[in-house]
């Protein structure tokens, strides 16, 4: 395996979305990833359909979408840790690695010897990181936390949906994928210490931290304003114009930018004079007088076709778009021309098509040389060579159920 983190081996004991989505960067990037998993069950998420991933013959393979979406460039390997024999294949393996990840409950790899502490006596410079919906300590510690119940607590619901209306949540886990991403740069951060210093860490990383950072400008209007912000649907609470607007056959986003944008949109709308109406002519004025100015602007772009608008406000350097669907989306030339579906070999299915990572690199680009695993579909191999097991003691544990 190739890439900028191809001298690194993480051991993933995570699972779901979180986790697993940072041990898939880190894999997207060269890293080589074990994933840990149960034997028989593995991942709760390869039950998480329909859909499932097809055979050649057409068959539900044990492979959902949300666990393909998360899990590619890893190797599986089944191992039961609740057991001894388990618990030292584990920390054999940690022995040989890197960088822990896991997301259980707090406390909960304590009880077999698998916690930051445990880890640390068999590998003393292991960077060990560790997702929990509240963190490592505090009033919510020992509680479970999933993306859902995040967004609500930690304000995202509260900024979604329409005015007045029922809290939203994001139609993707954003706080458990944002975890992810958090994670991956607090473990590259870490392993540049350590590599600085022959120190390893322990990384606390709470679901709830990580929803209540990325409010960015939201917390940000609260906690300079002292405003409350409020539920505003397709608008934005400090742009206006910059919303989705109904035009005469469907829907388009007006994202004005500044004054200048603002202007230019007026003069493709036939209503030159507003760009220069002092209760609309700044930023500030038109976020002031948003109720007078948006009904004005709902009505002039009801007016005309969302083509017809598209292809004047870009002509005229004002940014607006369609509302796609995830198969527009994938039909769009640029989404196209920039790669963001790869298909990747695949044991059962033949191939398998997922969406790509965005990061391009210019010396070490990404590579899709592994799709996410089959269960325990790497046991044998990573046992024998880095543990070197042999076919006896391999055999062994599996007629124990170990692995």
């Amino acid at each position: 395996m190739s890439g900028p983190l191809s001298h690194l081996r993480v051991l993933d004991l995570s699972r779901v979305l979180a986790g697993p989505w940072s041990g898939q960067l880190l894999a997207d990037l060269g890293a080589e990833v074990i994933k840990v998993e149960r034997p028989g069950e593995g991942d709760d998420t390869r039950a998480w359909g329909p859909p499932f991933l097809k055979d050649r013959d057409g068959k539900d393979t044990a492979e959902s979408a949300y666990y393909l979406s998360t899990n590619r460039g890893k190797r599986s390997v089944t191992i039961d840790f609740t057991r001894p024999e388990g618990q030292e294949l584990v920390r054999r393996l940690a022995a040989r690695s890197d960088v822990v990840l896991e997301n259980f409950k707090l406390g909960g790899l304590a009880k077999y010897g698998l916690d930051y502490a445990a880890l640390k006596r068999v590998k003393p410079d292991i960077v060990y990181c560790s997702i929990t919906g509240f963190g490592q300590d505090g009033p919510y510690a020992a509680r479970a936390g999933y993306d859902f119940l995040i967004q609500g607590m930690g304000g995202l619901m509260s900024l979604t949906g329409a005015p007045g209306g029922e809290p939203m949540k994001v139609g993707v886990a954003l706080t458990d994928i944002f975890t992810g991403m958090y994670a991956s740069v607090a473990v590259l951060a870490a392993l540049a210490h350590r590599d600085r210093t022959g120190v390893g860490q322990h990384i606390d990383l709470s679901l709830l931290d990580v929803q209540v950072a990325v409010l960015a400008n939201q917390a940000s209007n609260y906690l300079v304003g002292g405003m409350v912000p409020q539920r505003l649907g397709n608008a934005h609470p400090n742009i206006v114009p910059y919303q989705a607007f109904a035009t005469g056959d469907g829907h388009i986003i007006l994202a004005v930018g500044n004054d200048g944008q603002f202007r230019r949109f007026c003069e493709v709308a036939g209503r030159p004079e507003l760009g220069g109406d002092p209760h609309y002519a700044t930023n500030a004025e038109r976020v002031r007088n948003r109720a007078e100015l948006v009904p004005i602007l709902s009505a002039l772009i009801a007016a005309r076709t969302s083509r017809d608008w598209i292809e004047s406000l870009e002509a005229a350097g004002v940014p607006c778009g369609p509302i796609n669907t995830l198969d527009q989306v994938f039909a769009d030339p640029q989404v196209k021309h920039r790669g963001m579906a790869v298909t990747v070999p695949h044991p059962q299915a033949g191939e398998v098509t997922l969406a790509a990572n965005p990061i391009k690199l210019s010396e070490t680009p990404v590579s899709y040389d592994r799709p996410p695993p089959p269960l325990g579909a790497d046991t044998a191999e990573v046992l024998s060579a880095l543990l070197k097991m042999d076919a006896v003691e391999l055999r062994r544990l599996g007629e124990l159920g170990v692995i």
